[in-house]
């Protein structure tokens, strides 16, 4: 019986390789969904960014309140969390005149502090402790700060270093394939390598969405970015009705199943 209640708490779901696969989709979309709003519409890093916490507020508070795992919730936020970190870090970069690399720092600390303050309250930031609201808004929270992150970390890497964006892609992909080397080859903490992981999908996604939609004289492929946002939307969707979805066995139901 216990295990059925944790297992009830679960909202995030399991680490899979689709769970992967969703992520980048939906990092990517942050990039162009994000830019759609604050360029194409021409409303502004502001005033997109303020629309964008919005939505994340709402989403996310839906997500603590329900009562079990939903997928379609669960990504709605996540993409929130990408298209809120787009327009806050393109905000602080541009139009503060933070800079890339300013920004990349301070919000490299931000997450840090994230991190350290739910391993303060919790002992661990392992999402398989993800069982309580309590744990979950610091997971949240966490996210919203790594995908912000991630937006700063892509563009200083593809345009300051001068790699372009499919150079950038290549160089947070091959960073992807050391975290899963590790994962398969050693012993390092699980809870580090999927933050790792979780962090370079994001600037992943950042320079592959700037490759789809910025102009062909900036190395882009000058796509419409409602068309790369409404086709990577469709992908996401189906990939969340194709890919097995389910809760993963967090906590106390890990221990009563083994």
């Amino acid at each position: 019986m216990s295990s059925i209640v944790e297992r009830g708490l679960a909202k995030v779901p399991a680490v899979t390789l689709g769970f992967w696969v969703i992520k980048v989709a939906a990092t990517t979309l942050g990039e162009t969904g994000g830019d759609a709003v604050s360029m194409s519409m021409h409303l502004g890093y502001a005033v997109a960014s303020g629309i964008f916490i919005g939505i994340f507020v709402i989403a996310v508070a839906a997500q603590i309140a329900a009562k079990r795992f939903h997928p379609f919730l669960y990504w709605a936020v996540i993409v929130a969390t990408t298209t809120a970190g787009t327009t806050m870090a393109d905000y602080a970069d541009r139009s503060l005149g933070i800079g890339y690399a300013g920004g990349s720092s301070i919000l490299f600390v931000l997450l840090i502090a994230s991190l350290g303050v739910w391993y303060w309250a919790a002992g661990t930031v392992s999402v398989d402790t993800i069982t309580s609201p309590r744990i979950e808004k610091f997971y949240w929270i966490t996210i919203l700060f790594s995908q912000t992150l991630g937006t700063a970390l892509g563009d200083w890497v593809a345009d300051t270093t001068g790699l372009g964006y499919e150079g950038g892609a290549l160089v947070f992909a091959a960073g992807l394939a050391v975290v899963a080397i590790a994962y398969f080859r050693t012993n390092v903490s699980r809870a580090l390598l999927f933050w790792t992981a979780f962090i370079l999908t994001r600037p992943l996604g950042a320079t592959v969405g700037d490759l789809l939609d910025k102009p062909l004289a900036n190395g882009g492929f000058d796509l419409s970015r409602y068309y790369a946002s409404a086709i990577l939307a469709a992908f996401i969707v189906v990939c969340i009705l194709c890919l097995p979805q389910r809760a993963g066995r967090h906590g106390a139901a890990s221990e009563a199943a083994s």
